[in-house]
């Protein structure tokens, strides 16, 4: 993923402090994590989509 674009939402602000939270926990980058979940959620949606 070299090409980034900026990209601002809102999001329920117990999600903010969990995803907080783990990414101290784990270490990594609170984006990091939401990249995560969003390529796991695209390939579930894609792979319901073709089944």
């Amino acid at each position: 993923m070299n090409n980034r674009k900026m990209y601002n939402t809102t999001l329920d602000a117990d999600l903010i402090r969990r995803i907080k939270i783990l990414a101290a926990q784990l270490e990594k980058r609170q984006n990091d994590l939401l990249e995560e979940a969003i390529v796991d959620l695209l390939k579930k949606y894609e792979n319901e989509a073709e089944g």
